[in-house]
């Protein structure tokens, strides 16, 4: 059985032995916008310009994940599962509860945009609130791939080369495959529930971007807080060693105990055989751009006639397009055939 349902159900027999705690569920306040993704696109960046409007509550922390499937997610993000916003939807509505005056509740889950690695997402917020509004950002995807990788040295222990675990890692160019993360929010919202941004013009046309966000939904527009993107990878970043994977892999309990030794302390012992700092810009990418750009202009072919843009802005992607570009307003978007 579906873990949310069963989560829930669960919470519907508890809350019916009690009627003040069924009473308290129903008039919760329910979040009505959600940042989809992409992940490595400037959503930690969108998240703080939405959050400096007086009308828009966004939820701390920032990426609850409560629509991803508990095991998928615990797969994907353990941390974001040891949150266990997942346990119960009490637990994840009072995130919203000190919302005040806001008109405009939000979230901004990247992982709701993580097909196949997390399927059944758009369905379950759908069943929520089928009136929310969805946000999705999109980033050149050569660059995105790329960047997704080094998050997940950082953060997540990939160990293997740039090359090899991009070409063997399906996730990467999954997640970058924007017409297939889509389909499933565009069979069931309406087209004016949904909008589409892409990094470029985030970072680069920020007020106009964000003003014609604030149009969409339907509050005055003010200059936006002063504010730069986060969760940039640094220039240098400390990656694991095969060696330690293997232990993660063999010994749990070791390698999560090896994982809490600070950076530092592991350098002094003579533990460097376990990571090693690798500045990014060393790391030769020819090889994999060339790989990826044939594969992801099909992609973004397959999401052009979905959405009905092009995006002369993904200059990596397609180097002789042109550099100056403006803010898109709501595409005319056609439902897919299928999910």
């Amino acid at each position: 059985m579906n873990s949310h349902l069963r989560l829930d159900q669960s919470m519907a027999i508890r809350t019916s032995n009690n009627p003040s705690a069924a009473e308290s569920l129903q008039n919760a306040r329910k979040p009505n916008l959600f940042i989809i993704g992409s992940m490595k696109s400037g959503t930690t960046y969108l998240y703080n310009l939405l959050a400096s409007h007086p009308s828009i509550f966004m939820c701390r922390p920032k990426e609850p994940s409560y629509f991803v499937e508990p095991n998928q997610l615990r797969e994907l993000w353990p941390w974001g599962w040891k949150q266990g916003y997942w346990r119960c939807q009490k637990h994840y509505l009072q995130l919203f509860q000190s919302a005040g005056a806001a008109t405009i509740l939000g979230e901004a889950s990247v992982h709701y945009t993580h097909l196949p690695l997390a399927s059944g997402v758009g369905e379950r917020i759908k069943q929520f609130n089928p009136d929310a509004r969805l946000i999705y950002v999109m980033r050149d995807p050569i660059e995105r791939t790329i960047s997704h990788y080094w998050h997940r040295v950082r953060h997540l222990g990939e160990h293997r080369s740039l090359s090899y675990a991009i070409k063997n890692d399906p996730q990467y160019c999954d997640v970058s495959y924007y017409a297939m993360q889509l389909a499933p929010y565009l069979e069931r919202f309406r087209q004016d529930q949904i909008k589409l941004v892409t990094f470029e013009e985030l970072t680069g046309n920020t007020n106009e971007t964000i003003g014609s966000i604030f149009r969409w939904l339907n509050i005055g527009s003010i200059a936006p807080a002063t504010t730069q993107p986060e969760n940039v990878t640094p220039e240098t970043v400390t990656k694991a060693t095969w060696v330690r994977h293997h232990l993660r892999q063999t010994n749990r309990l070791l390698g999560a105990a090896i994982d809490r030794i600070p950076a530092s302390v592991r350098r002094f012992v003579g533990a460097r055989m376990l990571t090693r700092d690798v500045n990014r810009r060393d790391v030769p990418t020819s090889e994999v751009v060339q790989y990826l750009r044939p594969l992801q202009q099909r992609q973004t072919e397959a999401l052009t006639k979905l959405i009905g843009r092009d995006f002369p802005e993904w200059t990596t992607l397609n180097p002789r397009a042109p550099e100056h570009f403006g803010p898109s307003e709501v595409p005319t978007i056609s439902p897919p055939a299928s999910a």
